[in-house]
């Protein structure tokens, strides 16, 4: 991995490697929870059937969704307002660690109650997870100079892979059975864990709580906010609403920071879509089992962090916009790959019965996905640095949270709409195909680098 620039101070390179602490602190929520290990569990064995799954997996994800995009940028305005952004981010924290932690309640063929109370939990850690991101992506500009910000980005997302990845690898040896109740290397669940009750999966949520209690002790140790002069409490929320209406009025004025907004808002839900449904669809299509599903997230994770650091080097020198146009483009040839592969075809040509074809097809596009995926999400936050008022920084990534929450409902809302009305998981995924074509049209219209931003 790239170290942060030998001529920076040594308290700037502690800063950097603490921010970049947070997302290897905060990934196994996306790698354990949201794609490989409990979203698949909770389809295939704590739901009724894997289409009752999928679908009530949807509309939870729906629902979070769209708190985070109500919240987010008052969130972020009225933190600009008063500072104080590590005081926040304690408070998403525990959000983060109380929701996952809840997850070892997910018994197998629960009953209904116990499945609502299951999505409430994970829907509280996920708040907590993106709320934490807004307030964490707006220190990114300080951490150094404008052309560095790519690299800076790029690695700290390749890191957060990389954690996913090693956190994945831990619950795949040690914890999270197969069918058989055994781990990948043919063992029961350590420390006695209850393969029958599926307590070695369900393990994941206390270990994805425990990971990150501990490796994001060096963000709030290394990271100090920049000195900002004392700002009083009282009066702190109306005048973050103030400004938050005022900035929100003042954006037809920057045509080019609402188009990318607007293009966010589109590839930003088919990929929450992509990395949501992922582990459920190989599950349910391909009849995977939760390990297989884990290789597939140790693939995916690992070309991910090497295209993650690749992409920040680019990003760099070329700018996040070309990046974030083709990180789209090829998951979009992904996303026609998965519509066109099940069991009995590829493309939707017809392959003969037990062929293995399906199944080396959905790799190879889990590292495209890894890859494309995490390189297109750490580019597009250096591209928000680059269109938004530095005076208001924590309140444009509360926009750029809302800008990929505001809608998230509907690439959820359609895969649970579209499984439940043709019964199809393959079927259900279709919508992600246009929303990544929509974003890659507005994307024409943002500036690569930005506008000059007078008071909005």
């Amino acid at each position: 991995m790239t170290s942060p620039d030998a001529a920076a101070t040594p308290e700037r390179r502690r800063r950097i490697w603490g921010w970049w602490a947070f997302d290897w602190a905060n990934q196994p929520y996306n790698t354990l929870l949201l794609t490989f290990i409990f979203a698949p569990y909770f389809a295939a064995s704590v739901a009724p059937d894997p289409v009752t799954g999928q679908a009530l997996w949807g509309w939870a994800l729906a629902i979070s969704g769209v708190l985070i995009a109500l919240a987010a940028p008052v969130l972020g305005a009225i933190a600009d307002a008063t500072g104080h952004k590590r005081k926040w981010l304690a408070l998403w924290s525990a959000l983060y660690v109380i929701g996952s932690f809840s997850l070892w309640w997910a018994t197998p063929e629960a009953d209904m109650a116990l499945i609502v109370l299951i999505l409430v939990a994970f829907c509280i850690g996920l708040v907590g997870l993106e709320y934490g991101i807004v307030f964490t992506n707006a220190i990114l500009p300080s951490l150094g100079p404008r052309t560095q910000l790519g690299r800076i980005s790029g690695t700290g997302w390749a890191l957060g892979y990389i954690g996913g990845l090693a956190s994945l690898v831990v619950m795949l040896l040690l914890l999270a059975e197969d069918e058989a109740g055994v781990t990948l290397i043919g063992i029961e669940p350590i420390l006695g864990l209850d393969p029958d009750a599926r307590e070695g999966t369900r393990a994941v949520g206390p270990f994805t709580a425990l990971w990150y209690l501990v490796f994001v002790i060096p963000f709030f140790v290394w990271v100090h906010e920049p000195p900002t002069p004392q700002k009083a409490r009282r009066g702190a929320v109306r005048k973050g609403l103030a400004e938050l209406v005022q900035t929100l009025r003042g954006l037809p004025r920057h045509p080019s920071l609402l188009a990318y907004l607007g293009s966010s808002l589109m590839y930003r839900d088919a990929l929450n879509g992509i990395f949501a449904f992922g582990g459920i669809y190989a599950a349910g299509v391909l009849g995977w089992s939760i390990v297989q599903i884990g290789v597939f997230g140790i693939l995916a994770a690992g070309v991910g962090a090497v295209g993650c650091w690749l992409g920040g080097k680019i990003d760099s020198r070329l700018g996040p916009k070309p990046v974030i146009a083709g990180c789209i483009v090829v998951l979009i040839g992904v996303c026609t790959v998965v519509v066109g592969t099940d069991r009995t075809m590829v493309l939707f040509v017809p392959v003969a019965p037990g062929s293995a074809l399906p199944d080396i097809v959905f790799y190879t596009c889990g590292g495209f996905i890894g890859a494309a995926g995490g390189t297109l999400q750490a580019a597009s936050r250096t591209m928000m640095v680059r269109q938004a008022n530095p005076a208001r920084m924590t309140e444009a990534f509360g926009l750029y949270a809302l800008s990929g929450k505001v809608l998230s409902f509907v690439a959820p809302g359609l895969i649970a709409l579209a499984t439940t009305l043709t019964g199809s998981q393959r079927l259900g995924v279709t919508p992600l195909i246009v929303l990544f074509a929509l974003g890659l049209v507005l994307l024409i219209w943002v500036r690569p680098e930005g506008e000059t931003h007078a008071e909005a």
